[in-house]
């Protein structure tokens, strides 16, 4: 991947990861949430992470291992989303956007493991 379309790809990354942010701290702290809330910010901020340092990777097997890691952390993230969805009707819009980019995210990383193996 060309560095302007890994600059570009990575700030969507980061958009995600902030978005995944803002909506837990404005989730209500009941005992439900606060459990989901710690699992999605591991899982969510994992994603951004991984991709930064797929982006640093030392070798192609490293580059294609982080994306993998990344795309397993988005599946991860994307379930959580769902639990978040049925205890927080009231955010029904901001958790369904979340896990639409979720899904786009890990065709994306999924389709780039694919063409680098090729």
């Amino acid at each position: 991947m060309d560095n302007l379309k890994n600059k570009k790809f990575l700030e969507r990354v980061l958009r995600f990861v902030d978005s995944i942010l803002n909506l837990v701290n404005k989730l209500p702290k009941n005992i439900i949430n606060v459990s989901l809330i710690k699992q999605i910010i591991n899982s969510g901020t994992s994603v951004g992470a991984n991709y930064h340092e797929a982006c640093e990777a030392e070798s192609s097997k490293d580059f294609t291992h982080k994306l993998k890691i990344a795309k397993k952390e988005l599946r991860e993230t994307r379930y959580w989303l769902r639990l978040l969805y049925k205890q927080n009707k009231e955010f029904k819009e901001e958790i369904t956007c979340l896990g639409k980019e979720s899904t786009e995210l890990i065709k994306i990383f999924a389709t780039i493991v694919t063409k680098f193996r090729s």
